[in-house]
């Protein structure tokens, strides 16, 4: 039973092992004079659309017809002839933190001669300038059937060094002298005795090329930002020194206004250190894969020799050798001086936690000896207040024996009752039941008073 694959799956398939290039194998031919453009991109994502909708407005500019056009998302390319022959080929592609344009100006007569500057194919201008900052500009000559001199090629570049190799294990030189000339383009010359030998590579040699100067430029952009950042790292590790040490030295008899300021300025510090941390993130974290990229393209190059030139290797590994390396030694650096702030800040707040503990226990036993001075203070209100009922039951009990006295002398007096005295001593364990019966109705009636005005 066979199984479908779906639509997506099939095209995603496709694009993966489909030759990005494989469109331009028609167009390509030899001599060709070509300019090269890489623009680095501040924000890929929203960029690479508008980058390609930038090449559409170039090919529409340079009025290359819609069959010979071929758009990709990520790569693109036009070609067109002109009345004399000749033919204009643009590429455009968008890689992760770049896009370029490549144009191809390849004569209909193989004996004109070409020279570098601009390109020499009918009415053709660049019509626009490209968005974003400019990675590096190359002005590439292919010649078949030449073999100059390293005196020959000295006279046709700016610079005093020339630097060649013999590429791909055949007899194909490159050479360049790594200096921009007048319209900020650094030449290349590829030259070869054989024209089939030139044509079958010549994909492949400028690509690598290509690609060798892109990287070796995307390397080296931060690197002015980088010598910046290692003035500040250092000036942030003295600092950040003296603050620890004056801390270790200070922080066991420290007050809180210390503490709070010593905490202010790390902070400060330490959001400083943070944001730069970021920046520098950003901007060298691709530098170890552009640094493989370098190497992986140097050595597909096979280069040997040419007598009286430096090979072309020897100029790009002075330029980036121990770059990369340079970049995440930094980047350690700055995180681990996020380290030692985020250490120092959690040290100080240690100690100011430890302090207010200590203020809660010290607040705990002031608390507590109010508490018990409270309680032994009603302890003594509680045993004074039942001596005074004790005292006024006896008080208000001789009152009423008094009073009880006199009513009972009337009595006697009148013949109602026999004996005064006798019936005085018998009112007085009355005169006690009655003052504790008053006493306990006064003492209910200020609770239940007391308990409204709470409610209330």
């Amino acid at each position: 039973m066979s199984t479908k694959q779906p639509a997506s799956t099939n095209s995603f398939l496709r694009q993966l092992h489909e030759p990005a290039k494989k469109y331009l194998e028609e167009w390509f031919d030899v001599p060709a004079h070509i300019h090269h453009i890489a623009h680095r991109m501040a924000n890929p994502p929203m960029d690479r659309p508008q980058s390609r909708q930038e090449f559409q407005q170039l090919l529409q500019c340079l009025d290359i017809p819609e069959e010979h056009t071929v758009i990709h998302e990520k790569f693109g390319h036009g070609a067109k002839v002109a009345p004399n022959g000749d033919r204009l080929l643009v590429t455009w592609e968008a890689h992760t933190e770049y896009y370029s344009y490549q144009v191809w100006h390849m004569p209909d007569d193989k004996l004109k001669p070409l020279e570098f500057g601009p390109l020499m194919f009918p009415d053709y201008a660049m019509p626009l300038s490209p968005l974003g900052i400019q990675v590096n500009a190359l002005d590439i000559l292919v010649l078949p059937h030449t073999t100059l001199t390293v005196e020959e090629v000295k006279n046709t570049m700016p610079g005093p060094q020339v630097y060649g190799s013999r590429i791909f294990g055949h007899d194909i030189s490159v050479m360049t002298t790594f200096t921009p000339d007048d319209y900020q383009r650094e030449r290349y010359l590829v030259m070869s005795p054989s024209f089939d030998v030139l044509l079958n590579q010549l994909a492949r040699t400028i690509d690598t090329l290509v690609a060798i100067e892109n990287y070796t430029h995307l390397i080296l952009l931060p690197l002015q930002a980088f010598a910046q950042s290692i003035d500040q790292v250092h000036q942030f590790e003295q600092r950040h020194l003296y603050q620890r040490g004056l801390i270790t030295t200070e922080i066991e008899a420290s007050r809180p206004e210390k503490l709070q300021h010593w905490l202010t300025v790390l902070t400060q510090d330490f959001m400083k250190v943070s944001r730069l941390a970021e920046s520098m993130r950003f901007r060298l974290s691709a530098s170890v894969p552009y640094d493989r990229i370098i190497r992986a393209n140097l050595v597909s190059l096979q280069e040997h020799t040419i007598p009286g030139c430096r090979q072309i290797s020897e100029y790009v590994d002075g330029k980036t050798i121990g770059v990369a390396d340079g970049y995440q030694q930094l980047v350690k650096r700055i995180n681990a001086l996020v380290n030692d702030f985020q250490g120092s800040i959690a040290v100080i707040r240690t100690k100011v936690e430890l302090q207010l503990q200590d203020q809660n226990l010290a607040l705990q036993d002031q608390n507590l000896q109010l508490l018990r001075s409270m309680d032994k203070t009603t302890r003594s209100q509680a045993i004074l207040q039942r001596t005074v009922e004790g005292l006024s039951v006896i008080v208000i009990s001789y009152y009423l024996s008094g009073l009880g006295s006199y009513v009972f002398k009337a009595l006697e007096e009148l013949g109602w009752i026999s004996s005064a005295s006798f019936a005085s001593g018998v009112f007085v364990p009355i005169t006690l039941g009655l003052s504790v019966l008053l006493i306990l109705i006064g003492r209910k009636m200020i609770y239940k008073r007391l308990v409204r005005e709470t409610r209330e």
